[in-house]
This record gives C-alpha cells, sequence and structure tokens, in this order.
C-alpha cells in the first residue's frame, strides 16, 4: 500500500499503540515527525488532583528520542470546548446518550488537527485498530482482527477526506501483537496499561467530567411500572438506558428504562427483560453512508450501538423524510436517543448516524 518515502505526522499519546505505529512508520524510512494533542482540561483536572497528560509526554518524549523523531506539542484545548464539550453536555441536559469519543476523532484529531497543520505531510498516522480498504475508488474502514480492540466504532464519522490521509499501521495486528512488537523494540511504553478514559483525558472518569459541567441536583427514582417512588438520585444525567448499577437499591436488579429531564426524573425497573419489553428497533433520522447511498431493503447487515466486540444482525429501510428504519434480529436492552449506531457489512464499515427515537 505505501510504497513510496512519504511526510508523516504521527499522533501519539504515551501508550503503546500510538507508540508501535510510530516506531513501524520510522523504520519504513519515511519523514515523520510526532504530534502530541494537549486537549485535556484543565479546570476538570484540577478539580480532581490529578494530572495524567503529564505521565502521558513523558512517556511520549521518551519514545521519540528512543527513536530520533521529532515532536511538537500542539494545544486544541479551545477547539476540544468548542466542538466536542458543548455538544456532549447539550445532549446530555436532553437525556440523551452521547458518544464523545466518536466526535473527538472527526472534529479534533482527524479534524482541528488536519487543518494546524501543512498540506506537505502526506498521511496522518495514528495507532487505531482499523484498517481503510478501497472500494471502487472510496475509501471505508474495515474491522480490524482484533474484535474487541477494534476501533471502527470510534472511526466511522471520518469523511472521504479524512480517511484518504489517514494510515493506520497497527490496523490489522492484534493487542498481543502490538505488545509483542514493543517488547522487541523495547519501547518505553511496552507495558504501559492502557487508559480508559475519555479521548485524550486518560484517567478523567465520564461521571466526573458530567458532574464538573452539569453538577448534582436530586431527583426522584420511581418504579416504571406502578409509579411507586422508591428512592433519589443525583441527577437523571449521570443514567443511561439499560444501566443496571447506580440506582442504590434493593430487591433488584433494577434498570434505567426512561428518563425525564423536565422533572429530573428516573425510572427504573426489576422487568427489564420480560418479553413484552422487545426493544429490537429504532431510528435514525441523518444517517450518513460512505458511498453516498443507503443499501438494498432487507439486505442482512450488522450494527453496532457501542465501542466492543458485540454487533447485532440487522436489516435496514428508508422511510419518508429520509428516515432510517433499523430492525434488529435479536434485542438489545440498551437502546438509548444520541447513541451511534454504526453499520457493517462483513466487517466494512457502511455508515453512521446517532439515534433518534427507540
Amino acid at each position: 500500500m505505501i510504497n513510496k518515502r512519504m511526510k508523516i505526522a504521527a499522533l501519539v499519546s504515551g501508550g503503546v499503540d500510538s507508540s508501535v505505529a510510530l516506531k513501524m512508520v520510522k523504520d519504513l524510512g519515511h519523514d515523520v515527525t510526532a504530534f502530541y494533542l494537549k486537549i485535556w482540561l484543565e479546570d476538570e483536572l484540577a478539580s480532581l488532583g490529578s494530572c495524567p497528560w503529564q505521565e502521558d509526554l513523558e512517556y511520549v518524549r521518551a519514545t521519540c528520542d528512543q527513536l530520533g523523531v521529532p515532536l511538537k506539542v500542539i494545544s486544541f484545548q479551545r477547539e476540544y470546548q468548542e466542538r466536542i464539550v458543548t455538544y456532549t453536555i447539550s445532549e446530555i441536559k436532553k437525556g440523551r446518550t452521547p458518544n464523545p469519543d466518536v466526535l473527538c476523532n472527526q472534529r479534533i484529531k482527524f479534524g482541528a488537527f488536519f487543518q494546524a497543520i501543512d498540506n506537505t505531510f502526506d498521511k496522518v498516522v495514528s495507532g487505531h485498530y482499523a484498517h481503510i480498504v478501497y472500494r471502487d475508488g472510496i475509501p471505508f474502514l474495515q474491522q480490524a482482527p482484533d474484535k474487541i480492540k477494534d476501533q471502527t466504532y470510534f472511526l466511522a464519522s471520518l469523511n472521504r477526506e479524512q480517511l484518504e490521509r489517514a494510515w493506520f499501521p497497527i490496523g490489522q495486528m492484534t493487542k498481543k501483537e502490538v505488545r509483542a512488537y514493543a517488547r522487541a523494540a523495547k519501547l518505553p511504553a511496552m507495558d504501559r496499561k492502557d487508559s480508559q478514559g475519555i479521548c485524550f483525558l486518560g484517567k478523567l472518569r465520564f461521571k466526573d467530567f458530567v458532574a464538573h459541567h452539569v453538577g448534582t441536583k436530586t431527583g426522584d427514582l420511581i418504579e416504571f411500572e406502578s409509579g411507586t417512588k422508591l428512592g433519589e438520585h443525583k441527577g437523571f444525567w449521570f443514567y443511561t438506558i439499560g444501566q443496571r448499577r447506580g440506582s442504590g437499591l434493593s430487591g433488584g436488579p433494577w434498570y434505567v428504562v426512561r428518563k425525564d429531564p423536565e422533572t429530573n426524573t428516573v425510572y427504573v425497573s426489576c422487568k427489564y427483560y420480560e418479553q413484552d419489553k422487545v426493544r429490537n428497533s429504532f431510528e435514525i433520522d441523518d444517517m450518513v453512508w460512505v458511498n453516498g447511498k443507503a443499501p438494498l431493503e432487507g439486505q442482512l447487515l450488522q450494527v453496532k450501538m457501542r465501542h466492543g466486540s458485540e454487533a447485532h444482525q440487522c436489516t435496514v429501510s428508508v422511510g419518508a423524510n429520509n428516515v432510517t428504519y433499523i430492525t434488529l434480529q435479536d434485542r438489545d436492552q440498551g437502546i438509548a436517543p444520541g447513541q451511534f449506531a454504526v453499520l457493517y457489512q462483513d466487517g466494512l464499515c457502511l455508515g453512521l448516524g446517532a439515534i433518534s427515537r427507540e
């Protein structure tokens, strides 16, 4: 795929994946510059007494020094606030379930960053588990062989221009292979644990991120079937449809089945999986297809509503006003408005859209 010597901008985070990607392109003889994107939010980190970005940057510098790659640090804190935080908080206040990581890739890593670097860079490299294939001249994301680590769900919002400029060197490797590569090369991050936070925020949990921006407000926990008040909560924005843990109620398990943003009420049920609660369909108002057209009606596809290895068999139909209807062949108890749904066929990412209605 990559035969000529190119000028490469490599996104590095201090983790093992981006470290291996950096070394791979460097070893191929390309002209590589590493970039660390500083988008951590100072107020959130200060309030938690945590500065994970400092540790990240230490690993990045050690890796770049070892490989002889120049490093540049670019701040995108303002862009992250404007393009990601504002959207995420707005969706949460509406009772929806956004995924900031999906938009972070589109609007920051492969958006604002693309705009910040000059056009002499041929490719932008990152340590994502995905790879790009071409069908009739159109770039598509193809799932990685490591289905647990596959990150096409997070990358599905990238447009054609972004995909044509992106390169994911570890996309056809498993996590085990990446670790082995890093250890053989004695990279500083070879045994570093993967971060689980939001985008580049590392140790900052999503719940803490929400609490910082929205705060807390006492509301009622109501049994969905009877209308009986069972307890109280600290804000409907801390709950997701299908969530099991976090209610603090006995006699369960209790599941979140509905949220009312106007009254700050959370409805729960311990009969969530009964046969009458099918939960096998949803609608998308603004579906985006990679090749610009929807697949044939009734064609069997796969859909993911969240990152991970789980995918559902499904069919798609398009109705009035271009509304896309997704019907699952089984159930998913966590369908929630605001979630991104990504459609696949045999591992090829066909498109995505945010769920509008269940």
